[in-house]
């Protein structure tokens, strides 16, 4: 999945999801892509800045996501730029701190984290916290067969890659 940050002709700033580049491009050609706030297809990329990853022993900077929500029914608030009401980055700290605390007593096992899964859940190996990489095909799979996963809120990077 990819995701854009995407403006209308009208203003109005969001997030959209795509398979690929080519998928956006596709449904943008077919007029599939509307801004959710005015229903107008006059969309396009906006600018985006790169999402490069911070050292682990730095402390990463919260960045503002939009709730992509299908419900037509709920009126949908304007989307704000600038800095996060307070409360709201104290939340995001607090999350990233206890995600950060967790996988200090978790095993990285990269992408074989369905086959870990799976060996633990039918008593092949021993119970223990681990994270990992899995596809979303993977993931649905393993819930389909009762095995508890959840996706990290933040990002991880695989040991390999911190300095």
């Amino acid at each position: 999945m990819i995701v854009f940050d995407l403006h209308c002709a009208n203003g109005h700033r969001f997030e959209g999801w795509f398979g690929s580049s080519s998928d956006f491009m596709d449904q943008q050609e077919c007029g599939l892509v509307i801004c959710p706030e005015c229903d107008t297809s006059d969309v396009a990329k906006a600018p985006m800045a790169p999402a490069v990853p911070a050292k682990s022993n730095q402390r990463s900077e919260i960045r503002q996501s939009s709730d992509m929500s299908d419900n037509s029914d709920v009126e949908r608030a304007p989307v704000k730029t600038g800095p996060l009401p307070p409360e709201v980055e104290k939340a995001m700290v607090a999350l990233a701190q206890a995600q950060a605390e967790a996988l200090k007593k978790s095993t990285w096992v990269g992408d074989r984290f369905a086959e870990e899964s799976r060996a633990m859940h039918y008593g092949e190996r021993d119970q223990a916290p681990i994270h990992g990489q899995a596809s979303r095909e993977e993931a649905e799979s393993l819930m389909e067969e009762g095995i508890a996963v959840a996706p990290l809120p933040f990002p991880v990077a695989p040991p390999e890659e911190l300095n």
